[in-house]
């Protein structure tokens, strides 16, 4: 289906984010570069070879929190290359590749505020971006701890961080690598700190279209051979282990538990407790 459409269009569609560091997001020229964008550049030459068309052209697309699914389903992408949870639920919609990255979802705050979890934000603002898995995890724990904390919704992560960073927000819940991100990009990132508490387990995935097993077995196979010969190490360090574009930030986040399970044993599960 997809590798038919690609073939007769001689285009392959790529959905990116804008401000997703480091895994997609925009460089000083304005290019969409990450984790997330190289893995989708590897799948893209496979796409290649397998089509016989080394001059394919590749379109990239912006896609948000509340957009990615929607634009996958209806053809106008045909991979979203970015920071987007494999979840049971979503797996009714989309279908994803293999996991290339685990995250925890955490809080991030100001120093100064003293917040180290949920039970210090009763009753006070707290921020996550909408369309993401996180803040429906919130909803979820304000109901259940009955903490009544007002939940707001970021537009994407830089304006959830901004709403910490001017004080309209105690917190900002997020995945934790995106929280790392934003504070390192921050004026002061010395004033920012995360939390300790884990309020979920996050598996990423590149999203492809459902009943599609050829293209999302040209997918994992892609991966998996990047997995066994090691390079996907190279790749992680490249991004989270080096100064990456445009100011030169070291994020310094070496692999977690999690993501060398998934590595070791390549899984494609949207079940949390696969990853413990």
């Amino acid at each position: 289906m997809t590798l038919k459409k690609i073939a007769e269009s001689g285009l392959v569609t790529i959905g990116f984010r804008e401000g997703s560091i480091p895994f997609s997001y925009l460089d000083a020229r304005q290019r969409p570069v990450g984790y997330s964008m190289e893995l989708c550049e590897r799948i893209v030459d496979a796409v290649k070879r397998q089509l016989q068309m080394p001059d394919l052209d590749v379109k990239l697309t912006p896609v948000n929190s509340s957009t990615r699914i929607p634009l996958l389903v209806n053809g106008a992408i045909d991979m979203e290359c970015g920071t987007t949870t494999n979840t049971l639920a979503r797996q009714k919609d989309v279908a994803f590749l293999l996991t290339s990255f685990v995250a925890t979802s955490r809080l991030l705050s100001k120093r100064s505020a003293h917040i180290e979890g949920l039970d210090d934000l009763r009753q006070k603002a707290v921020v996550s971006t909408a369309g993401t898995t996180t803040i429906v995890r919130l909803v979820e724990l304000n109901a259940e701890r009955g903490l009544q904390m007002k939940l707001l919704a970021g537009r994407d992560h830089a304006e959830s961080f901004r709403m910490v960073e001017s004080d309209r927000a105690a917190a900002f819940a997020m995945d934790d690598v995106l929280l790392y991100a934003q504070a390192a990009s921050a004026k002061k990132p010395a004033h920012y700190h995360l939390t300790g508490e884990a309020l979920s387990i996050e598996p990423y995935g590149i999203m492809v279209r459902r009943n599609d097993p050829v293209f999302k077995k040209l997918g994992d196979d892609t991966l998996r051979a990047l997995f066994r010969s090691g390079e996907i190490r190279q790749i992680y360090q490249r991004w989270f282990q080096s100064p990456i574009p445009p100011r030169g930030i070291n994020l310094q986040l070496p692999m977690n538990a999690h993501l060398e399970k998934a590595v070791a044993q390549p899984t494609d599960s949207g079940d949390p407790d696969t990853y413990r």
